[in-house]
């Protein structure tokens, strides 16, 4: 299994800074860094705590990369329907260049009303935005001249520069979530796979994941390429030592992540759109979960070690997965929580 860190701030203001969150998640992104993790995965969103600390995962994983030699560095994920594809191609490639060929890029659709609103983006159109950006951005990481006439965009001779220094590009990632049109567009262009445990059962998921495996391996086979499926997911994670603190972490830190969680998503039930389907549901059934269910669920692993090593195995049996990225900063617990979960993981479950 793969392991790694995937970071969606969830602060309010209130409690964390965003001097205090930055700080803590650096020094935890240096302990990952020296322990052989694999990745690290930063989110973009804003306007809301969900996610809005961090706008930007390229200027947070820049300051990652300045602080760490080896771990892999996944935007994860940038949301392309808000940026113009020459700006992401020269800021991925300049990233990759401070990393020295660390960089994998990962991208996701959005799915909250209020950022298209606020940003002046046609939520209806998301899906072909998403799309046409991404491939503009693989032609201008890997083209020498680039022109483009679209709804969205239109250049002519586009020279992007830096080139990046992975050749022919960084490994590119996509985020799925409910859409099986997803699943499969990203297996036939033979992109990586970011997923969350789902909010429903898991034989959806399931499902999901095994049509983008196979999907993916025939679509290798069709063009030669050695390229391999992989799938990541990312799951909340605190260790504990008694019950009692147990309890309280599942209260308080997931119940404060899944209050945010829920907020955001409210807008789904008045500006949601076609594109998106029974999006409206997500909110309605967040409202529904408990910390405590999703908890007993696996969504999130909240107890001590050996808890926390059975509950790997189970859910290695249940997903066809490659690996887990832990959220380990969410809730907006103390530094001492989240230092002590990553320790405590590295030591007993990793070395």
């Amino acid at each position: 299994m793969l392991y790694g860190l995937s970071f969606l701030p969830d602060c309010t203001g209130k409690n964390k800074s965003p001097q205090s969150y930055f700080e803590e998640a650096l020094e935890l992104c240096v302990i990952a860094d020296n322990s052989g993790l694999e990745y690290i995965k930063m989110t973009e969103h804003y306007l809301h705590p969900y996610g809005g600390y961090c706008p930007s995962p390229l200027s947070f994983l820049s300051a990652v990369a300045s602080v760490t030699r080896k771990i892999r560095l996944i935007t994860g994920c940038v949301l392309p329907v808000f940026h113009h594809p020459i700006q992401l191609a020269a800021d991925t490639s300049m990233l990759d260049a401070i990393c020295q060929g660390r960089l994998e890029v990962g991208f996701a659709r959005a799915y909250l009303p209020y950022e298209f609103a606020s940003l002046g983006v046609n939520i209806d159109e998301s899906r072909t935005r998403f799309t046409e950006t991404i491939q503009t951005v693989i032609k201008l990481w890997t083209e020498d001249s680039v022109s483009c006439d679209s709804p969205y965009f239109s250049f002519k001779d586009a020279k992007s520069f830096p080139k990046p220094t992975q050749s022919p590009h960084p490994p590119v990632w996509g985020a799925a979530v409910n859409s099986r049109q997803s699943f499969a567009w990203l297996a036939e262009n033979l992109f990586s796979l970011l997923v969350t445990p789902p909010i429903g059962k898991p034989e959806q998921l399931i499902e999901k994941i095994e049509l983008y495996r196979n999907l993916f391996e025939d679509r290798a086979q069709e063009l030669g390429s050695k390229k391999k499926p992989k799938v990541l997911m990312s799951i909340p994670l605190i260790i504990t030592e008694t019950q009692q603190e147990t309890e309280t972490a599942t209260e308080k830190y997931l119940g404060h992540y899944l209050n945010i969680w829920r907020d955001a998503t409210r807008s789904l039930t008045t500006g949601s759109s076609p594109a998106y389907p029974n999006y409206d549901r997500v909110h309605h059934a967040l409202m529904a979960l408990t910390p405590q269910e999703m908890a007993k669920k696996k969504h999130a692993l909240i107890g001590p070690t050996s808890y926390i090593i059975d509950a790997i195995q189970e859910i290695q049996s249940i997903y066809p997965i490659d690996g887990i990225i832990w959220q380990i900063d969410f809730g907006e617990q103390p530094r001492e929580i989240s230092k002590k979960t990553l320790l405590q993981f590295i030591q007993n479950t990793v070395i």
